[in-house]
């Protein structure tokens, strides 16, 4: 057998290390041939080699632990990302405190969340209550221990699970902190008397700001509105979409006395006035004595 010759047509050549290089053949066997014979460059494949230019002397970075989950650039382009849903900041800034000044003031808000007792579990009974000052900062926030056996914990509404009650307070102790802390004060919330008669406690009228009950909010033939129709069209703020959060509730009945305070307070105070002046109107009764001479001289004229 003799030894095959050298023959240039079958050299191998080695692979070329350089992107650029690899690039440039591929080019030379997809161009287009002019009518001088020679490859015609596409104009894609000239936009990534000028890509590869600008990038080929730079290291690619390592990616790091951050990078993790996001999409990779490359130099084809950008990739599409899909905007991940994200809650509206607006929202949570409207409610959230405006400072961080945590002190008992003359107004402050509660919401209570109930627990289901009784046999078939449809008697209400306390299972959480939040009292937050005229800033929204929260100054009390417990879970309660009922005195009954919880039957249904109202998962869906309440947000409470069993494990919060393990060790929660309980109910004669919540209900003294409570009166403690309300005594004297503006009383602001939703609903407040479902509240009050949960913690079988009582608060004067002329000191509740009720949000159910205020002129301001109701509609036709004095028909109540919930809180979260109240929120969504005086605050523009969407709450109790699902497990209700006794803090944020108690926010927005306060933001929403806050932002109507002037008009609230005005017709209170109008509405006292009515009431005195229906008072004097009323005629006073007759005595007995007064009425018997009345009727002597009726006689008489006759």
């Amino acid at each position: 057998m003799k030894p095959m010759g050298h023959d240039s047509s079958l050299s191998m050549k080695p692979l070329s290390s350089s992107p650029i290089e690899r690039i440039t053949g591929v080019q030379k066997q997809m161009g287009n041939p002019n009518h001088n014979g020679h490859c015609q460059l596409n104009p894609n494949w000239a936009q990534l080699q000028q890509k590869l230019k600008i990038h080929g002397s730079k290291p690619s970075p390592k990616p790091s632990d951050d990078a993790e989950g996001k999409t990779p650039k490359t130099i084809l382009g950008k990739r599409k990302e899909r905007p991940d849903a994200e809650p509206d900041a607006s929202q949570s800034t409207i409610l959230s405190p405006i400072n961080n000044d945590c002190s008992l003031t003359d107004e402050v808000a509660m919401d209570c969340e109930m627990v289901g007792v009784s046999s078939q579990g449809n008697k209400s009974a306390l299972g959480r209550v939040t009292l937050v000052n005229k800033w929204g900062n929260v100054i009390y926030d417990e879970f309660v221990r009922p005195v009954e056996r919880v039957v249904d914990f109202r998962t869906e509404i309440s947000g409470i699970r069993p494990r919060d009650l393990k060790k929660a307070k309980d109910f004669r102790v919540v209900q003294s902190k409570v009166a403690e802390l309300t005594k004297g004060r503006l009383l602001v919330g939703h609903a407040l008397r479902n509240d009050l008669k949960a913690l079988l406690l009582s608060h004067p009228k002329v000191d509740m700001r009720d949000t159910s009950e205020c002129e301001l909010f109701l509609r036709g033939e004095r028909r109540r509105v919930a809180l979260r129709h109240l929120a969504a069209e005086f605050l523009g703020v969407q709450i109790q979409n699902g497990e209700h959060c006794p803090i944020e509730d108690s926010r927005a009945a306060m933001l929403l006395y806050q932002r109507n305070r002037k008009q609230w307070e005005k017709n209170i105070k109008d509405q006292i006035r009515l009431k005195e002046r229906q008072k004097k109107r009323k005629p006073k009764k007759k005595s007995k004595g007064r009425e018997a001479s009345d009727g002597n001289h009726a006689t008489i004229a006759s």
